[in-house]
């Protein structure tokens, strides 16, 4: 499944070491004004090489559109771009070649398809998501145009977390620091941890929290078109995530039925909810009240240090892995997160229109 989405759908293609990252976007709406330097302003916020506690490897992520676009306006025809891949070392991966490295996917994607691109792990490499953020970026500019608004940050790395609720918080901020959370405070002691475990050559996992605004009632549908179970499909695509959870999740189990209920009020804009337990989401349909989840992502697998593994023919030998790599993806992941968030949006909004009809 190289494809995402059912009327606005993303097919992507590329390998981390080929010649380029690209895509098809479909079904995106003709006489959609394409804002280029907003796109590539969220390809930046991807790219490697960005700031201290990112990985050194350099890209220019500069996205070429190829077709489907006029005049900065959408025609309705696909939408086929590309981004090449500048700055290549498989140089650094060629000790690895016949290695499983730990946590990786060299040996599931050895074993099914009996062939792989061990040069940063070919189609398995995160560098895939860049395709995610160009249709992503794509989808917000169609959400936007529907005041509908997808915002994610940085809530924990490692030990290091931020408990206020996002309702607290200017997510404006989120973007001023380098590890983009929206608390200054809490940011700092995240960046000096994501350093230490750098010069310890180890990594770190943590949490990014997604909030999406202005979303009407209705998206979504029974049964198997629950709109929390595309998202929690659409996070879980990503690589490093480990777990998704909406609204109180987790947590939510520790209540009683009478504590996590979400009561229906009349107010002057109509029925909402008094609670936002439900994380905006009853029945799989969006009920109008503020999407939010989080999403898990695990320590980064590359470790620029000493392990044990096993090599293509089972023996028993010890890496130490070279390269450029990060020691704690989050930072970059956000604009993935939000990318994610706002096609899965921008799908069920065009699927809401084709229920009218």
């Amino acid at each position: 499944m190289n494809s995402f989405g059912q009327i606005f759908r993303l097919t992507s293609f590329g390998e981390s070491h080929g010649e380029a990252i690209g895509g098809v976007i479909d079904g995106c709406p003709a006489g959609l004004h394409i804002d280029l330097s907003f796109i590539q302003e969220q390809l930046d916020r991807r790219k490697p090489g960005q700031s201290k506690i990112t990985t050194p490897r350099k890209e220019d992520d500069k996205v070429e559109f190829l077709s489907g676009i006029f005049n900065d306006i959408t025609e309705g025809t696909p939408i086929g771009f590309i981004i090449r891949n500048t700055n290549q070392n498989p140089g650094d991966y060629d000790t690895l070649k016949d290695v499983f490295r730990p946590s990786h996917a060299d040996y599931t994607y050895a074993t099914k398809y009996g062939n792989r691109d061990y040069r940063g792990g070919g189609r398995s490499s995160a560098r895939e998501t860049v395709a995610r953020v160009v249709a992503g970026s794509v989808a917000k500019l169609f959400l936007k145009e529907n005041n509908i608004e997808v915002k994610a940050f940085v809530s924990r790395v490692g030990n290091v977390e931020l408990k206020k609720n996002y309702k607290e918080l200017d997510l404006n901020l989120t973007d001023s620091n380098m590890v983009r959370c929206p608390d200054p405070d809490i940011a700092q002691k995240m960046i000096d941890a994501i350093i230490a475990a750098h010069y310890a050559s180890d990594t770190l996992g943590g949490i990014i929290q997604c909030v999406i605004t202005g979303v009407p009632v209705g998206l979504g549908g029974p049964v198997y078109n629950k709109l929390h179970a595309d998202l929690g499909r659409s996070m879980l695509s990503i690589n490093a995530v480990k777990g998704f959870e909406y609204g109180t999740g987790f947590e939510g189990t520790r209540h009683t039925g009478y504590e996590q209920n979400d009561v229906f009020v009349k107010t002057d804009s109509g029925i909402r909810t008094k609670t936002n337990n439900s994380g905006g989401i009853q029945g799989g349909i969006s009920n109008g009240e503020d999407i939010y989840f989080n999403v898990g992502f695990k320590p980064i697998a590359t470790l620029l240090r000493e392990q044990n593994t096993v090599n293509t023919k089972g023996e028993e030998i010890v890496i130490h892995p070279e390269g450029r790599h990060d020691a704690c993806v989050l930072p970059r992941a956000v604009p993935i997160v939000e990318s994610m968030a706002a096609m899965v949006i921008a799908d069920h909004l065009l699927m809401k229109r084709l229920d009218k009809i």
